[in-house]
């Protein structure tokens, strides 16, 4: 596969289980060593990663303001739907609001590079809606890279679509 991502473009990534999607985006951020081909990253290019599964941290009483300080994400502009997250520590949260909290942590931050690793897992209805606002929001200049399963929300959220295959 061959493919580049330009500034303001979501490129979405489509394809069966165990297609390599989830091992790409940690190629791209050299957290999966590549056997064949090359990833080539622009000098200096800064990335931020959600990935498929964020790990809540089960001891760590981390709010989730100071998630958003650490992953250097604005606070400031935190959407509604993510305000009630800020005072709540982040072991209390359930899987979908924690999955909305890390998302918007890397859309909100200055990376150049986002990428999106099926942010839509745990997520109802209005946080669906939300994380798509997220996304449209946060386009120009940076480039996200979205793999999801669901085909709606790429066609809804895309700019351009790659189907990987095994």
């Amino acid at each position: 596969m061959s493919f580049d991502v330009q500034p303001g473009e979501v490129l979405g990534l489509s394809g069966p289980n165990g297609a390599g999607k989830s091992t790409l985006l940690k190629a791209i951020t050299g957290a999966a060593t590549t056997f064949e081909g090359r990833v080539e990253p622009c000098n200096g290019l800064t990335v931020t990663h959600h990935q498929q599964r964020p790990e809540l941290p089960p001891e760590l009483p981390l709010l989730g303001r100071e998630l958003l300080r650490v992953m250097a994400a604005d606070r400031s502009d935190a959407p509604e739907i993510i305000q009630p997250l800020l005072s709540r520590p982040i072991n209390r949260m359930s899987g979908g609001q924690f999955q909305l909290l890390e998302a918007w942590a890397c859309l909100g931050g200055d990376a150049e590079l986002v990428l999106l690793d099926e942010p839509t897992n745990n997520l109802d209805g209005d946080a669906v809606e939300a994380l798509s606002a997220f996304i449209r929001a946060a386009r120009p200049p940076r480039a996200i890279l979205l793999v999801s399963h669901e085909r709606e929300f790429l066609n809804q959220n895309c700019t351009r679509i790659v189907e990987v295959s095994s």
